[in-house]
């Protein structure tokens, strides 16, 4: 057993002794009373080009002749996240799903892309797809959104409505939001209460699952403010490079309330040419064809 499963093991152990499934936590502030807020109007909204052979030749989708293999995989990663998102008295803020990892090149921005197309193809649900990944804004940087607005713009002024800054796509179900411009005070701004309301501001629209594409815990400060935002977390690790070390002290760093599983990238079985994933929740797991897990 690899030093990630002995972690991944442990995860499991110390669920099961926790008992019978426990209540979401309480959220932060602000976003209490965000689904009884009326939906927003997309009717002007401006729409962004998504260009899939681009985002494929860069290594975030999956190579021809996979493709339906990885639409199944992603099926069964996102189908937990969206029960909680979807369970009967689930606070908005379960509807805010943080994907991070413990340090870069593990796949975290692959996964965090793939899941929220995933995600767009429900017919009950919506993706929003989020870059909050300061410091590198790698979404933003990959849609071309780089120099728009976005969320730091309307955490750092309280008069900026973030519902204006969302872009629509040409992708049905999936809108993007970009991580907006770098400043200063970057991390105070995302450990502000003004950041709390900004996300419940995205949770408005109870069919919309926000998906943040978070900078990797252990190198940001900015990931780490924003740990106790979302209400379920995704952590991706790698297998054959992150270090035991390393994913002790990201999970240690995780409420076990929030932790959904661990997307676990590059395991191999052999096949020709193959990389695949594993996904861990506490109630199993699942393996899923990945050839460009590693991209970060």
């Amino acid at each position: 057993m690899s030093v990630i499963e002995n972690a991944i093991e442990k995860l499991r152990r110390e669920s099961a002794g926790a008992g019978a499934e426990r209540a979401a936590p309480p959220p932060p502030r602000g976003i209490g009373s965000a689904m009884e807020q009326p939906r927003y109007d997309t009717a002007s909204r401006r729409n962004i080009a998504v260009d899939s052979g681009q985002l494929r030749a860069a290594g975030y989708l999956p190579e021809s002749g996979h493709e339906l293999e990885f639409v199944d995989g992603y099926r069964e990663l996102k189908r937990p996240i969206i029960r909680r998102c979807m369970a009967a008295g689930a606070s908005p803020q379960q509807r805010l799903v943080m994907v991070t990892s413990a340090l870069p090149g593990e796949g975290k921005t692959f996964t965090t892309l793939n899941l929220a197309l995933s995600i767009a193809r429900e017919q009950d649900a919506s993706a929003l797809l989020v870059d909050a990944d300061f410091p590198r804004s790698q979404i933003s940087r990959l849609l071309g959104i780089q120099e728009e607005p976005g969320v730091l713009d309307a955490v750092a002024d309280s008069a900026l409505d973030v519902e204006s800054l969302v872009l629509g796509t040409s992708i049905k179900g999936l809108e993007v939001l970009p991580a907006g411009r770098l400043g200063p005070r970057v991390a105070e701004l995302v450990a502000s209460a003004r950041m709390n309301e900004v996300m419940a501001r995205l949770t408005r629209d109870p069919r919309r699952i926000v998906v943040l594409d978070s900078a990797p815990l252990l190198v940001a400060s900015e990931a780490r403010a924003m740990i106790h935002v979302p209400g379920q977390v995704l952590l991706v690790a790698r297998s054959g490079r992150t270090a035991q070390g390393a994913l002790q002290d990201a999970i240690a760093l995780l409420d076990r309330e929030r932790l959904q599983g661990i997307v676990l990238n590059d395991v191999r079985f052999g096949r020709r040419n193959g990389g695949y994933y594993g996904y861990y929740g506490y109630q199993g797991s699942a393996k899923h064809d990945d050839e460009s897990a590693g991209a970060y």
